[in-house]
């Protein structure tokens, strides 16, 4: 039963979380193609070098997801974006994922929903390892312009608590999306 409400509360603080954050860049640009000055233009090697430059021994992705698979898995089809950058563990036991889509004039809202219902998917899955519980709960997704970004981070939390393994995962999650801001925001 604590297992459960601690679960909940949880998932109640990453929607909200998610939702500020949503109400916060929509704002500045994460609407269906407007895109603000504020952002700019960056590689997707500019933006994963920045994630993997904050994160170092902690960005556990490590394989890219081919399109086919990015698209079944994830529900982003190639006629929604103009770029991708999708990495996730080779090893399926580990779920740490990057997702960064460059998504096309009036698509941003379809890759938005696409992957929060990947998101939701996760986070509803009772056949979970234990030990990527917290990262699936703290996983977030954001919009900085035409770029939307999934991050399902926090590298090893074997060690800790499942609050401490929370807490470690949203922070990861977080510099993880300031970098891509910074990188964008050049």
């Amino acid at each position: 039963m604590k297992k459960a409400v601690i679960l909940f509360m949880v998932f109640l603080s990453s929607f909200m979380l998610t939702a500020c954050g949503k109400k916060e860049d929509s704002t500045s640009g994460g609407n269906d193609g407007n895109t603000n000055a504020a952002f700019g233009e960056a590689s997707m090697e500019e933006l994963k070098a920045a994630v993997v430059d904050v994160l170092g021994e902690n960005y556990w992705p490590d394989m890219a997801v081919e399109e086919e698979m990015f698209s079944q898995i994830y529900g982003v089809t190639s006629d929604m974006y103009e770029e991708y950058f999708a990495e996730s563990p080779m090893i399926s036991a580990n779920v740490d994922t990057l997702i960064i889509v460059k998504a096309k004039e009036g698509k941003v809202s379809e890759v938005e929903d696409a992957l929060n219902a990947y998101r939701d998917n996760l986070v509803n899955d009772t056949m979970q390892y234990p030990m990527n519980i917290s990262k699936i709960q703290s996983s977030r997704i954001e919009t900085f312009g035409n770029y939307v970004c999934f991050v399902q981070l926090g590298a090893d939390v074997s060690d800790v608590d499942e609050e401490a393994a929370i807490l470690q995962c949203q922070e990861e999650n977080e510099k993880a999306i300031d970098a891509i801001r910074t990188a964008l925001s050049k």
